[in-house]
């Protein structure tokens, strides 16, 4: 049997120049970065391959370490990238080089929603005339708006239509052929077969296996060690041999960002439920609380970044983690979800879905509730939380928030008011001392990554919690309901807003308890 273990460069050399590469990774989870950085340095010494296109479900790299697509991100190498998600982080840091030749329109670059993404690989692989979906109509997904493009470069070449169907919209994404796809996996046997037991997700690593061979082309597996044939146990296989062409081995890669290895990432141990760290005390935690109001004891709730992803602490706090089972986009179901560097994982999970079906599932809307966070919202509801044109790299772009929102039942989007105001949290109030520097609430986001418009069509129950207040999405408009002690409504609310947000008649006060410094009872 011909060994399929070779080194970074000969994989590499394999890849010819104008090839579609499909990569596995959740920024640094499961990102197979050595082989991409063999890429990279293939290229500065020989000048190939050139002129790639690769796609990327959700990010490769970050800006923390682990450079990911940015190994790529070479004038000449890269053409385009297709993306879910992009590296982001704060802006004391360097921007990105993916992000530098993006806004310099020296690649063409789209944002495509993650579940699109995973779609359009099952697509490809069973031969289907590309992705027919409703995900995404009257966003900047539409072709009505951006259509996915990021950049001018982008625009000139679309990669999505709108279709009249049955009566219906539609939008269609034609198939996107990869010629390589780029995995990674913890354990590799000499035959191929690939087991993931250190892996916090399985990120689509099988759906763009099987895209690539059922068109003939090269599949690459990093993994961190190989065994001998015959020793996997054949359930633990995620994916068989004879998809796989190619293995390289990195005996140090990474399991997360800054974690080399933590069992209970990987559900091989049960973390005691006290050795989670409780929320901070602060604003973020306020809002937090509300938010967590919003739950009922025995739902399935969905999770985002940001101050969103304190609400299970929330939870934790009150002696209610086990009432409410999370999913998040990477698949972990149930268990406690981390936050820092290992978002994206969870300890103490019931299961570990791979993303794509656990995409599936947030796309028909099969969850409870989705608590997601927001950059800023306009007077039809809509919110962006996928483009900042004065920094755009803070944010990662969509990944698979267009998804999870398209047929939620209920959101929560939880975010600040407005942005830099000097607040003073005290156990009885919350007062503004010094206004923002601007208010999030806008006549016109600047990227539409939520419809308000089709929220309203669809019957969504739609609210927005943050500091000051709670505001419900109305045929009317932006409509606050409750107010936080302390907050003078006309000044912090409907001045502070410009108008824009408006306050019920029946305004009514937010509970103290939200505010304290003590563990708040939580009755769900």
């Amino acid at each position: 049997m011909t060994s399929k273990i070779v080194s970074m460069a000969d994989a590499a050399a394999r890849i010819q120049d104008s090839a579609v590469i499909t990569v596995s990774s959740s920024s640094g989870l499961g990102c197979p970065d050595k082989i991409l950085e063999a890429i990279g340095a293939r290229f500065d010494s020989e000048g190939h391959p050139r002129n790639l296109t690769t796609l990327h479900p959700i990010a490769a790299g970050d800006m923390y370490g682990i450079k990911g697509i940015d190994h790529l991100a070479k004038d000449g190498l890269l053409s385009t990238i297709i993306a879910g998600s992009y590296p982001s982080g704060p802006s004391n840091l360097p921007m990105p080089a993916i992000w530098q030749m993006l806004v310099e329109n020296r690649v063409a670059a789209y944002n495509v929603p993650s579940g699109i993404l995973f779609d359009m690989h099952r697509d490809v692989a069973a031969r289907r005339p590309g992705v027919m979906t409703k995900v995404g109509l009257d966003t900047f997904v539409d072709p009505i708006r951006q259509g996915c493009a990021m950049n001018d470069v982008a625009a000139e070449r679309p990669i999505v239509s709108r279709l009249e169907l049955g009566g219906e919209t539609w939008l269609h994404f034609p198939n996107i052929v990869p010629d390589v796809a780029i995995i990674r996996a913890t354990t590799a046997d000499e035959r191929g077969n690939l087991t993931y037991e250190h892996e916090g997700a399985y990120l689509g690593g099988l759906e763009q296996a099987i895209a690539v061979r059922n068109h003939g082309g090269l599949v690459i597996a990093q993994v961190k060690r190989v065994t001998a044939s015959g020793s996997l146990r054949p359930h633990d296989v995620r994916v068989p041999g004879h998809l796989v062409d190619l293995i390289v081995v990195d005996p140090d890669q990474r399991q997360t960002t800054e974690t080399g290895y933590d069992p209970a990432i990987s559900g091989e141990i049960m973390r005691p439920w006290s050795s989670f760290s409780l929320a901070e005390h602060g604003i973020e935690k306020v809002v937090a609380r509300r938010a967590a109001m919003e739950l009922k004891s025995g739902q399935t709730a969905n999770l985002g970044f940001g101050i969103s992803a304190m609400v299970p602490r929330v939870l934790l706090e009150a002696g209610q983690e086990q009432v409410v089972t999370w999913a998040i986009e990477q698949g972990a179901t149930g268990g406690m979800p981390l936050t820092g560097f290992a978002f994206g994982c969870a300890s103490n999970a019931d299961a570990y879905m791979p993303s794509p079906q656990q995409f599936t599932y947030f796309q028909g809307g099969g969850f409870d509730v989705s608590f997601l966070s927001f950059l800023e919202i306009d007077l039809d509801g809509n919110v962006n939380v996928s483009k900042l044109g004065k920094k755009p790299y803070l944010t990662a772009g969509c990944g698979g928030f267009v998804d999870i929102t398209a047929n939620a039942r209920k959101i929560v989007f939880s975010g600040l008011f407005e942005a830099g105001a000097d607040l003073e949290l005290t156990e009885d109030a919350l007062k503004v001392r010094t206004p923002g520097k601007f208010t999030k609430m806008v006549d016109e986001v600047e990227h539409v990554t939520f419809s308000g418009r089709r929220a309203k069509e669809l019957g969504q129950d739609v609210i927005y919690v943050t500091e000051r207040c709670v505001i419900h999405l109305t045929d009317a408009g932006l409509v606050a309901t409750e107010i936080m002690p302390g907050i003078d409504p006309a000044r912090d609310i409907v001045d502070a807003s410009k108008g824009r947000v408006r306050l019920a008649n029946d305004l009514v006060e937010m509970p103290k308890a939200l505010l304290s410094r003590s563990a708040m009872e939580l009755s769900l």
